[in-house]
């Protein structure tokens, strides 16, 4: 629905410019000749061309709002699912609650820990320490 719509506005806007630049400005229209008299006449060519030009400009933007409201009401909330993957985030850790008799302490044993190899790959994909 939303390319056929789009597809319908750039036909329209094709056809909004086309109108607008047969009609005669001060210094005359783009090739508006014809009879001196019925629908071709000037009288008759300007009423038509202003006719078509408000009728066209209502349709282009009755389909602008249309393709708005449609574009507003999708249900994908991202534009670029290129680099979306289907892992789950992994969970987060739980820290040591800290007493107030040490509030250091737990820093205090995570320096004194021994660091992991440097060749040892994270298991479950998560952030990658400061040391490596």
């Amino acid at each position: 629905m939303f390319t056929f719509l789009l597809v319908l506005q750039a036909i329209v806007g094709a056809a909004l410019v086309t109108v607008i630049l047969m009609q005669r400005s001060e210094g005359g229209g783009l090739g508006m000749g014809g009879s001196p008299s019925g629908l071709m006449s000037a009288r008759g060519a300007a009423d038509f061309l202003s006719r078509a030009t408000a009728i066209l400009a209502g349709v282009f933007v009755l389909l602008s709002i249309a393709l708005a409201t449609l574009a507003a009401t999708r249900h994908s909330t991202t534009i670029d699912t290129s680099l979306a993957t289907s892992a789950p985030a992994p969970a987060p850790t739980a820290a040591a609650p800290q007493t107030d008799a040490a509030p250091f302490a737990g820093a205090a044993q995570n320096a004194a820990a021994p660091a992991p190899a440097n060749d040892a790959a994270p298991a479950d994909n998560g952030p990658v320490p400061l040391q490596q």
